[in-house]
């Protein structure tokens, strides 16, 4: 029996926001997209053209307070070919959320409050 990881699941309150924020942020694209026959929830697939894996965006129509994300200490991280121009992009969208020059790593924050890591290609 074997295991591979498929995606990873992101509850998300205003569905084109995020897309917005994902495309510029980090240059993910639509994969696939489930609309539920009722209309209750949508789920959008997003990769990023190089690995299989994909993130989900997952939009419930009955929601409407904020997700608790606790003490948000789970997080995707993302490899960048150039941490520089990156981080120019993050300080220009104002999302960069914590910054650890030692490591050479930094956090940006999505519309919904998620951490997504950034790395370079070489960590």
């Amino acid at each position: 029996m074997h295991f591979r990881l498929d995606h990873s699941n992101i509850n998300v309150l205003d569905l084109d926001k995020s897309l917005a924020f994902y495309r510029e942020a980090l240059g993910l694209v639509e994969t696939r997209r489930h609309v539920a026959a009722d209309g209750s929830f949508i789920l959008v697939f997003l990769g990023d053209e190089l690995t299989p894996h994909r993130i989900e965006l997952t939009w419930l129509r009955d929601r409407q307070e904020p997700y608790q994300l606790g003490d948000n200490e789970s997080h995707l991280a993302f490899k960048t070919d150039d941490l520089e121009a990156a981080h120019q992009l993050h300080q220009k969208m104002d999302c960069i959320c914590y910054e650890n020059p030692a490591m050479g790593i930094y956090f940006i924050s999505d519309p919904d409050g998620y951490w997504l890591e950034i790395i370079p290609e070489q960590k």
